[in-house]
């Protein structure tokens, strides 16, 4: 009894918290981008549609199309390279009909599933591990010569969140780090000369109050007028008058910031935080390796997520286009967001 209903209140709490920050979503979002709606409508009620239908897929069923997933994923990477359409110096978006969806935030889940699986059941060889990196490097190249380089990133991170948690030795990890990070000055010559003058903008931000720095200076501004209570919803300065640039999705957290103020942030944090802690008790609780491995990566993924879109809008890292999950506009980033918590649900579900 005691189990029953702490499984119970572990799946009210973890509802409630996607709950809490979908419709803290969607008043901000109806008060500083009222032109998405009702169109917006269609990705969240999509979202919740996904999200229900993944949690009743016997976990067994996703392992067994892991690699075919995988495969598909890789072709969904290609398809923006051969029939995307070019939108600010990136090609990430493809068109199917009256939708534009961005395959990258579309097959995470599928992609560090199969790595989940992968790394959980093969031994630790010299030959499994460059099969390994192989399975890495093919979808983050892909990602990153979109570019875009934040999903490539969270992608990454998903990753050593999974090796994190796997039978691999520690020191293969920090081998991997090392690497990484040796490769720094050369990931610099893939970033498009637009991330290149964020870095830079980041560094110095003054230098360029109305060109690079523009967006840094504005979001840091709508955070400092917000105060406690906020200006209310629709009177922000800065995102009704358009100051603050992408505020319905780069810079949402901002957004909340002056319309809602410090209260409108606390339940912001107070909603993802709740999210964390339910994904890392079921973590605790996953029978499966698989299952466990795949919900740290997400978990590890979403975490950094939230701290980089939070720090770029607090002028503390640079901007690199990285949404705050289930808040911020974007509709693959939402439906990517919820198929990898239907999936986790699923596996935490599972027993062997």
């Amino acid at each position: 009894m005691p189990q029953s209903f702490g499984l119970i209140t572990l799946s009210r709490v973890l509802v409630f918290s996607i709950a809490t920050l979908m419709l803290l979503s969607v008043v901000i979002l109806n008060s500083i981008g009222s032109t998405l709606f009702p169109a917006y409508f269609v990705y969240i009620i999509s979202a919740i549609l996904i999200f229900i239908l993944f949690t009743r897929i016997d976990f067994d069923i996703f392992l067994a199309f892991a690699p075919y997933l995988y495969l598909l994923s890789i072709f969904a990477l290609f398809l923006p390279l051969a029939i995307g359409e070019i939108t600010r110096g990136a090609i990430r978006w493809i068109q199917i009909g009256p939708v534009t969806i961005q395959p990258s935030e579309l097959v995470r889940p599928f992609i560090l599933l199969f790595f989940a699986k992968y790394v959980s059941e093969s031994a630790i060889t010299l030959k499994n591990i460059a099969i390994g990196l192989v399975i890495l490097g093919l979808p983050v190249f892909l990602i990153l010569i979109q570019p875009s380089f934040g999903v490539a990133l969270l992608t990454t991170i998903g990753f050593a969140g999974i090796l994190l948690t796997s039978r691999v030795p520690k020191k293969v990890f920090l081998y991997g780090i090392g690497v990484a990070l040796l490769s720094i000055p050369f990931v610099w010559f893939l970033l498009a000369p637009y991330q290149k003058e964020r870095i830079s903008s980041f560094l110095h931000p003054s230098n360029d109050p109305l060109g690079a720095g523009y967006n840094s200076l504005q979001s840091m501004i709508s955070i400092g007028s917000g105060s406690i209570f906020g200006r209310g919803l629709g009177e922000g300065i800065q995102t009704q008058l358009a100051f603050l640039p992408e505020k319905h999705s780069d810079f949402v957290f901002a957004g909340i910031a002056e319309e809602m103020g410090l209260v409108g942030t606390l339940l912001l944090l107070s909603g993802i935080f709740s999210l964390f802690w339910c994904l890392i008790t079921i973590a605790e609780s996953d029978k499966s390796e698989i299952a466990r491995s795949f919900t740290i990566g997400i978990c590890l993924s979403l975490f950094i997520q939230t701290m980089i879109h939070i720090g770029m809008n607090m002028g503390m890292l640079p901007i690199t286009g990285v949404p705050f999950p289930l808040v911020s506009a974007g509709g693959s980033a939402l439906l990517g967001t919820m198929m990898s918590l239907g999936i986790i649900v699923s596996g935490w579900k599972y027993r062997s």
